[in-house]
């Protein structure tokens, strides 16, 4: 007896009635799923080992002496409050925008 035909017999009769298919359609997404993960991570791992690696602390750049980085803030308008402590309204403020206003030692650029 060939248990091999039998079976392909049996397969191709789950198969015709279509209730199989889908068992088998979804078997094969699966495996070219995992196929296709499997492959993503192989290339990841591929194009890292190829990257520089990180620098070690010996090969860090030195920190500088001085400070590199002085930060300066703009004077706008004025930030005091009225002296009774209460908010000032819009039409309180007056004509002051967010142009930056000159210190008495500053000189005009002409």
């Amino acid at each position: 007896m060939d248990l091999s035909q039998m079976d392909l017999n049996a397969l191709a009769s789950t198969l015709a009635d279509g209730r199989g298919a889908t068992g088998v359609v979804m078997g094969v997404v699966g495996v070219a799923l995992v196929g296709m993960l499997i492959g993503g991570f192989w290339l990841g791992k591929r194009r890292r080992d190829q990257e520089l690696p990180p620098p070690k602390p010996e090969e860090q750049p030195p920190q500088p002496d001085h400070r590199s980085h002085v930060e300066a803030h703009d004077v706008h308008g004025d930030d005091s409050f009225p002296p009774d402590g209460r908010g000032l309204s819009p039409y309180e403020l007056g004509d002051h925008g967010n142009e930056v206003l000159r210190r008495n030692g500053d000189e005009r650029r002409e």
